[in-house]
C-alpha cells in the first residue's frame, strides 16, 4: 500500500487546518459561500493587492475608461503605448469592482441577478479585457510574476471561490518550494566564509516566516500573529547584514560577492512572501549565480 499523500487531503496539524499539495501542508479554509458580495470582496482584496505590487500609475478611476481607451489607441509610440495599455487595464478592472458592487447592492435590496444579465455579462467583459491587456503592466520592482497576480481577480469572478482557492494552494506551494530553494542555496554561499556564519540562522528563520505569510489570507485573525514575526525576522535578517556590513570593509573581492549574494537571497526570499507567486525564471538564475560561486570558493580552496 503506498503512503504517498494525495493533493487537497486535509488534516489538522498542531492546531492549524491544513491543505497538502505537492510536499507542502498549507493553511486552509473552509469557503461554504459563493454569492456575488463573496466575490466582490474577495476581488477588492485581490485587485488592491495587484494594484500595490505593480508600477505606479496604473489606477486609473472606472470614470475615465473612455477617455483612456481613446488614448490608447490613438499612441502609435511602442513604449508609450504599454504603459497607456496598462493604464486601460486599471481602468476595466476598476469598472468591472464597480459594476460587481452594483450588482450586490441590487441583491442586497431583493433583486434577483441571473448569470444572463446584460450587467453581469459586461462586467466579465470588463475583466476579460483587463486580463488580455495585463501582458502591458510590470511590476513595481520590473521582475516577474505579474501574469500571475492579474489574472486572480478574473479568476474569482469567472470560477466558484472554492476551485479558485485549488488553484491558490498549488501557487503557494510552488511559492514555499522556491522559499525554501532560495533559503538553501543562500546558506550555501554563507557556508563559505566563518565571517557570515551568525547570518545562517537569520536566513532560515525568515524563510520560514515568508511560508507562514504566504500561506496566510490577509483577513484571517492569526494575520495579527504571523505578520509581527515575519517583519521581525525580516528586520534581524537586515540587522544582521547591516552589522556585518558596518564591522567589515570587504576589502576582499570574492568576500563581496558573497556578501551581496546573500543580500539579494534575503530580498528574493521578502518578495516570495509578499507576491505569494512563484518566481521560477528569477529562482533559476539566483541559484545558478549562487551554485556557479560556490564552485569558485571551493576550487580556490582545493588548489
Amino acid at each position: 500500500m503506498s503512503n504517498e499523500i494525495t493533493n487537497g487531503t486535509t488534516r489538522n496539524i498542531n492546531g492549524k487546518s491544513c491543505v497538502y499539495y505537492d510536499g507542502y501542508w498549507i493553511r486552509g479554509y473552509n469557503l461554504n459561500k459563493d454569492s456575488y458580495a463573496d466575490k466582490k470582496k474577495m476581488i477588492d482584496q485581490l485587485t488592491r493587492r495587484v494594484f500595490h505590487h505593480a508600477e505606479q500609475g496604473i489606477n486609473t478611476p472606472s470614470n475615465r475608461l473612455d477617455e483612456i481607451r481613446a488614448i490608447y489607441e490613438a499612441e502609435d509610440v511602442p513604449s508609450r503605448k504599454r504603459v497607456k495599455g496598462a493604464m486601460l487595464a486599471g481602468s476595466l478592472l476598476n469598472r468591472g469592482r464597480q459594476i460587481l458592487t452594483a450588482i450586490v447592492d441590487l441583491e442586497d435590496a431583493g433583486v434577483k441577478i441571473e448569470t444572463s444579465n446584460e450587467l453581469l455579462r459586461e462586467c466579465g467583459r470588463c475583466f476579460m479585457e483587463a486580463l488580455a491587456l495585463g501582458k502591458n503592466i510590470k511590476l513595481a520592482d520590473g521582475g516577474e510574476g505579474v501574469d500571475e497576480l492579474w489574472g486572480e481577480p478574473f479568476k474569482v469572478f469567472s470560477m466558484p471561490i472554492e476551485e479558485f482557492f485549488q488553484s491558490r494552494y498549488i501557487k503557494i506551494s510552488q511559492t514555499m518550494s522556491e522559499i525554501d530553494q532560495v533559503a538553501n542555496t543562500t546558506c550555501s554561499v554563507v557556508a563559505q566564509f566563518e565571517l557570515f556564519s551568525s547570518i545562517d540562522d537569520k536566513i532560515l528563520e525568515l524563510a520560514t516566516m515568508s511560508k507562514m505569510t504566504c500561506e496566510t489570507i490577509r483577513t484571517d485573525p492569526v494575520m495579527f500573529d504571523v505578520w509581527p514575526r515575519y517583519i521581525a525576522a525580516k528586520e534581524e535578517y537586515e540587522d544582521s547584514l547591516n552589522t556585518l556590513k558596518t564591522d567589515n570593509n570587504f576589502d576582499n573581492l570574492q568576500t563581496l560577492e558573497g556578501y551581496r549574494l546573500i543580500k539579494e537571497g534575503g530580498a528574493i526570499l521578502i518578495k516570495l512572501a509578499t507576491l505569494r507567486v512563484p518566481i521560477p525564471d528569477s529562482i533559476r538564475i539566483f541559484t545558478k549565480r549562487c551554485t556557479t560561486f560556490v564552485e569558485k570558493c571551493q576550487s580556490i580552496v582545493s588548489a
